[in-house]
């Protein structure tokens, strides 16, 4: 059986939805054709009216598997990974023109597709609820954890932070990450913090055509932007990090706190949508919502060593529970049923 993959979301910044493409295809045990438009028409109008019009007359009678909440809806022979529902459970969040777009095709795709694979018993939930599908059509299989410390050792200068010791956040800066509520907590313990530690935030802006602004005006002392960082810095900065703090409201799944926990660093993160599914007990869990519980959080494991000894602990364990491996021949076996 021949499988084609619509690649088209791999022509922009490597965040979640690409590095799960990427490292979903690079573990499976069969060849699959990649099929993506040109780099100067693969985003915005022109990328959708690729995908909708010129990609179908290029798969003659293949599987698609389309890895992206995107996809042809004339093209019924075709699995589609759907991340989340975000759009329509939160489309305050986003431009206008994105949440329609999204909004009529993805519920129309959901229908004609074969399957769908999701990567959270959340996200399932809420395909189930918004979309009326059968409960046989929606796969779960989860996202694996990245060994990411090892993409790091060939780096010989490590990366220059302002701080001695640091709290390490990281995501794209829109509105579901939730920075400001992150950065009002800081504010308000900034008198309790020993004068060593900072707040590093790593992530770049997210895209204006999609996000809406991430609220960000002024900074609190000892808070350092980043920007977007290469993956092998990354690895080092969640490696040192005194913890790392992921206060998102809405995720499918949640890499950044899984790669934080598989090198054994506590995570202080939101209970919110499928955080809990992640984390499990091997983080602090908060109220994202919650200013007085996010200052607790943060000062809890800034002055508690042992708190952050046994999450460190419980971590590495509860990470060793994702794997790409894995991942990947489960997506590999459901899409050989089609």
């Amino acid at each position: 059986m021949s499988i084609t993959c619509n690649t088209r979301c791999m022509n922009s910044a490597l965040t979640g939805v690409q590095r799960y493409t990427q490292k979903i295809l690079e573990s499976f045990p069969g060849d699959v054709k990649q099929i993506a438009p040109a780099l100067n028409i693969s985003r915005g109008i022109t990328g959708h009216l690729w995908e909708q019009f010129m990609l179908p007359g290029k798969l003659g009678k293949n599987l698609l598997w389309s890895p992206s909440n995107s996809g042809p809806i004339s093209y019924k022979r075709q699995v589609l990974t759907v991340h989340d529902v975000v759009s329509m459970d939160h489309p305050e969040w986003f431009n206008k023109n994105y949440v329609r777009w999204y909004n009529y095709m993805l519920p129309s795709l959901c229908q004609k597709v074969d399957h769908i694979i999701t990567i959270s018993e959340f996200s399932r939930q809420r395909i189930l609820k918004l979309f009326k599908v059968p409960d046989s059509k929606v796969t779960l299989i989860y996202n694996g954890s990245d060994k990411i410390v090892s993409s790091s050792a060939h780096v010989m200068e490590p990366f220059k932070v302002p701080f001695n010791r640091y709290v390490l956040s990281l995501g794209s800066l829109e509105p579901r990450k939730n920075i400001p509520m992150l950065l009002n907590a800081w504010r308000n313990i900034i008198h309790q913090v020993p004068e060593d530690i900072g707040l590093i935030v790593v992530g770049g802006k997210g895209n204006s055509k999609i996000f809406k602004d991430a609220g960000i005006n002024e900074l609190p002392d000892r808070v350092y932007f980043t920007g977007h960082v290469k993956d092998d810095y990354i690895a080092q900065l969640y490696t040192n990090a005194l913890f790392f703090v992921y206060l998102s409201v809405y995720e499918g799944f949640g890499l950044p706190p899984l790669e934080a926990m598989s090198v054994g660093t506590p995570v202080m993160t939101g209970n919110k949508t499928s955080l809990p599914e992640v984390v499990g007990d091997a983080g602090l869990l908060v109220d994202p919502y919650s200013l007085s519980e996010c200052e607790k959080g943060l000062l809890k494991l800034i002055n508690d060593e042992k708190t952050r000894y046994t999450l460190a602990s419980k971590s590495i364990v509860q990470s060793a529970k994702f794997n790409w491996e894995r991942a990947s021949l489960q997506t590999w076996q459901i899409l050989n049923r089609f």
